[in-house]
């Protein structure tokens, strides 16, 4: 076991304690070329912590699988649907199995694995689930843990409705022992992104129903209190707790027609006062090889201190046009996948391209309402086959104070750089995108770079396009809790992108792997203020015919 000791209590520490600490965190979990971030030195996949929880003892209800009947396109996501569709248990089951539900198992020979509508780094999904409710058809008012195994929620708190103003709201903690156990330190950053990709994929499923989700501001806490997870009967203290105990990330409040304001943090403690909490969590990993302190600390430096970020301001952009494709919203999410190859013989026509970089601005449209701060991340593209675009590097500032700063910062990098607006070249690129060309590089070299920064992966550097995402770490992490908002907003940023490329009939992936300081160095970013948080490529992939592929809940047929 590897042990520091633990970190003092956040009340014991000055108040820029916290940002220091994210700050180290984030220097050391960086991975380098001569070196990689702290982790296990080997995996034993046959003691893999258990991909889910449940809570033996609980009672249990299954949800209907009714995304079906909620069906309709995608491009018309942001128009309301033909009828308001209210809150019950099938409109509630709809919006947790398009978001956070299995979409598929799929086996190779013995081996077996679920895949889900929400991604995750390595496909380990730490996020855990809660649903509170009060005066929701259907469903019993309290508190609920959302069984994706099962499509089910397990009454964790349950108490008689009371008569009340309905309201709804879903909270997400983080396993992080999950992550930890493959990416050793720099887990936390993974369960970010994760937590990132859940929110968005919250919010794409409420759009499907004409709802939305908006962040609600509780301290760390009372949301533990809230979700039940401050129970020592429950979570007991002891040498191995760190692979049992859940982080308390984000209540997400719950916008849809008949339902009233979720109560604040008082009101919501108070309303479960003497309630009798039911079942006992089950063991993630009952016999843990390592421990990694760093991630317990990162996570004490970025509680959230009560209050959210301000609200983001949304640019005044010209609407999102309705996406070309026939195909249905549910059924893209389902379809969702990480593509492990791409085919290099293939590109992205154009248009697809420019589409895919609009979708990725925030307005005033899912997934970007469900953002807890203001947008601080902005994209370096290695653009590889991108039809009737030149090969190299290119910046889309998502900003208007990012696009009048960030180029003029990227003119020594490993390629010599001259910035020029692309619109000037191109007159198929909209002009509101902003999106700049840093340099034209020949394709074979371009390859060569993004395959190195990114790990040496391929699938950097056979796609369509790959990219970094770049975001404002000095202001992010100003307060501790900046640092998740900043990943989680990663987060986000790629689930859209995952949806986008389903839309546009190829395929994307996150790639957690990357030589951060040399992503930096490539563009020729010497400004410590900005540091490559995630990353991302799209192309057309190459799918394996050998792994089967069978329905996500075939008890229930």
């Amino acid at each position: 076991m590897k042990e520091n000791d633990a970190p003092k209590a956040s009340s014991e520490l000055p108040a820029d304690h916290g940002s220091a600490v994210l700050r180290a965190y984030h220097a050391r979990t960086k991975h380098r070329l001569d070196g990689y971030a702290e982790g296990p030195g080997q995996l034993d996949w046959d003691a893999q912590p258990a991909a889910f929880r449940h809570y033996p003892g609980a009672p249990v209800v299954d949800l209907p699988l009714a995304a079906g009947r909620f069906e309709r396109r995608y491009g018309q996501l942001e128009k309301p649907p033909e009828n308001e569709i209210l809150p019950d248990a099938a409109s509630l089951g709809a919006l947790l199995e398009l978001a956070l539900g299995v979409s598929a198992w799929k086996s190779w020979g013995p081996n077996r694995w679920a895949l889900r509508c929400n991604p995750s780094s390595g496909n380990l999904h730490p996020v855990e689930a809660y649903v509170l409710a009060s005066g929701v058809a259907g469903i019993a008012d309290g508190v609920h843990h959302y069984d994706p195994e099962d499509h089910a929620l397990e009454g964790r708190a349950l108490s008689p409705a009371a008569g009340a103003a309905p309201w709804l709201a879903v909270g997400l903690s983080s396993v992080m022992w999950r992550e930890a156990w493959k990416y050793g330190e720099r887990a936390f950053r993974y369960c970010q992104l994760d937590v990132g990709h859940a929110v968005g994929a919250l919010a794409y499923a409420a759009a499907v129903l004409g709802w939305k989700i908006r962040p609600l501001a509780m301290a760390g806490q009372p949301l533990a209190h809230c979700l039940g997870l401050d129970r020592p009967d429950d979570f007991p203290p002891s040498r191995y707790a760190f692979t049992e105990n859940e982080e308390p990330e984000i209540l997400l409040a719950v916008h849809a027609p008949g339902l009233h304001a979720v109560p604040d943090a008082a009101a919501l403690v108070a309303w479960l006062a003497g309630a009798g909490w039911q079942g006992r969590p089950s063991r993630i990993d009952p016999s843990p090889g390592y421990r990694w302190p760093v991630i317990d600390q990162a996570a004490a430096a970025s509680t959230v201190p009560g209050l959210l970020p301000a609200a983001p301001v949304f640019a005044d952009l010209p609407p999102l046009a309705s996406h070309p494709t026939p195909a249905g919203a549910a059924e893209l999410i389902r379809q969702r996948r990480s593509a492990q190859r791409f085919n290099p013989r293939c590109s992205l026509p154009k248009a697809a391209f420019y589409r895919l970089l609009d979708a990725v601005l925030p307005r005033r449209q899912a997934p970007w309402t469900a953002q807890e701060g203001a947008p601080r991340i902005h994209l370096l593209l290695f653009v590889l086959r991108v039809d009737g675009l030149p090969s190299g590097l290119y910046l889309l500032p998502r900003t208007a104070a990012a696009a009048a700063e960030l180029p003029g910062l990227m003119t020594a990098g490993e390629v010599p750089s001259t910035p020029r607006p692309v619109v000037d070249f191109d007159a198929d690129c909209p002009a509101h995108l902003g999106l700049v060309q840093l340099a034209e590089v020949p394709l074979p070299t371009l390859q060569r770079i993004a395959r190195t920064v990114s790990c040496h992966q391929d699938i950097a550097a056979t796609s369509a396009f790959s990219l970094g995402m770049l975001g404002e770490f000095t202001a992010a992490t100003a307060d501790g809790h900046g640092y998740r908002v900043l990943l989680r907003e990663a987060g986000l940023l790629g689930q859209a992108l995952y949806l986008e490329a389903e839309a546009a009939g190829v395929r994307g992936t996150g790639i957690g792997c990357f030589f951060d300081d040399a992503v930096h160095q490539t563009f020729g970013l010497a400004d410590g203020r900005y540091q490559s948080v995630y990353h991302f490529t799209v192309g057309t992939p190459v799918v394996d015919d050998r792994i089967e592929t069978g329905p996500p809940y075939p008890q229930r047929y």
